[in-house]
């Protein structure tokens, strides 16, 4: 796929940002399968090891995909031994899910091959030219935030 636009149009930072990312999916893909991983479970993964665990539905806003996307994915995650559920103390109709000893183990191996990925993506750029990226991105990033919160007001 070119990043080429047609004479005398504007350049598209979010086109550019959307391959950067499929991009990165195709060169992270094959070691993180090795691992047991997929990169779409990365949003679940990680927020289970920074917050613990957590119900479907909050997993689902983290992930910003539907709830029946997410109850896919869980039962995917579960079949293949990553994710497990767990009564809810504080609500005994409720389950909250949880990463498993065997995620637990491979997690710091996926984030070598995402830590190594990322080299690759920034190599060539200074510490200041990283730290202006992040700041942009952000900013889009609270842009698009901001246009989403107002699209359910």
């Amino acid at each position: 796929m070119s990043t080429t636009t047609a004479p005398n149009a504007a350049p598209n930072p979010l086109r550019m940002i959307g391959q950067a990312n499929r991009t990165f999916a195709r060169l992270v893909d094959a070691p993180l399968r090795e691992l047991g991983f997929a990169f779409g479970q990365l949003p679940v993964l990680v927020s289970l090891k920074k917050r613990g665990a957590l119900s479907q539905a909050e997993l689902a806003r983290i992930a910003q995909v539907e709830q029946p996307s997410m109850a896919q994915l869980l039962n995917r995650m579960e079949r293949d031994g990553l994710v497990r559920r767990i009564a809810d103390p504080a609500d005994a109709r409720s389950r909250l899910i949880s990463l498993t000893d065997q995620a637990l183990q491979r997690l710091p191996q996926a984030k070598a091959v995402m830590d190594a990925a990322s080299r690759k993506a920034l190599s060539g750029f200074s510490k200041p030219e990283r730290e202006q990226l992040d700041e942009l991105l952000s900013r889009v990033t609270a842009n698009l935030d901001d246009a989403l919160a107002a699209l359910r007001d």
